[in-house]
């Protein structure tokens, strides 16, 4: 038993808040150039422009108070004339608990030198996402949950991901609680098929999904229904998003007067 708990327990570590930094660096592409120059000041403008997130950088200023969790550390070895070789790679998620996530991968010799590259790349697969509040038992139009269904799929690994009502919580296994919570989802249900204990293509599978929501083209009409917001929160549905006719709530007489 103690073996075991050990062996789930080698390579976790939960998120951390790293210390902030002045980033200073001299930008080689046309985005890294607006993104210093202030042309654009925000993270969901630098996704909608079109042009490739290669810089690393980029996020650190548009989103400096992004966490990063190790999802999995795996040790491959290759042997060769000269002996064995051993490599290990890394999976990471990276965001910042309010509408963006990324998830990266890594190999190299050593452990903290790939944790650093993999935080890197996941940081260059940058997502935003949408939430709000597609549950037919809540209907509060907060952003707390998916608008609507989605499905990702990677190798044998299915997931599906249905709108909760809040105080549900993540009714998902243990790694997709890790990538939902720092894309700032906070209620949701999942259906899962395949070989779930396949850490890698379980988180995979996960990412898919949110980039699916990505993808998803919503009316205007749901939009004002649902509450549903893209992105960071800023202010709260209630007051960005008009309220649906025929939900309002009727004032009390004390008040009227």
């Amino acid at each position: 038993m103690v073996a075991n708990r050990r062996r789930q327990q080698r390579g976790r570590r939960p998120a951390q808040k790293r210390e902030r930094r002045p980033v200073e660096w001299d930008p080689k592409t046309k985005l890294g150039r607006m993104v210093k120059g202030g042309k654009i000041t925000s993270m969901s403008d630098a996704l909608r422009i079109g042009l490739p997130l290669r810089e690393p950088e980029i996020v650190d200023i548009l989103l400096p108070e992004t966490d990063d969790e190790v999802i999995d550390v795996n040790m491959v070895q290759r042997m060769t004339d000269s002996g064995r070789r051993v490599k290990f790679v890394i999976t990471v998620v990276v965001g910042n608990n309010d509408g963006y996530v990324g998830l990266g991968q890594a190999k190299g010799k050593e452990v903290g030198s790939s944790i650093r590259k993999a935080i890197e790349n996941a940081k260059l697969n940058m997502i935003e996402i949408k939430r709000g509040c597609g549950s037919w038992e809540c209907g509060c139009r907060k952003a707390h949950t998916v608008p609507f269904t989605i499905k990702g799929k990677s190798g044998s690994v299915e997931i599906m991901f249905k709108p909760a009502p809040q105080g549900i919580g993540l009714a998902t296994g243990e790694v997709a609680k890790k990538i939902l919570r720092l894309a700032g989802v906070k209620d949701c249900w999942a259906f899962t098929s395949g070989k779930t204990k396949t850490t890698v293509n379980y988180a995979k599978a996960v990412f898919n999904a949110l980039k699916e929501n990505t993808q998803m083209r919503v009316m205007n009409s749901e939009i004002n229904k649902i509450g549903i917001i893209s992105g960071s929160l800023g202010i709260t549905a209630e007051t960005e998003q008009p309220t649906p006719p025929g939900t309002e709530q009727p004032t009390p007489p004390e008040e009227a007067k």
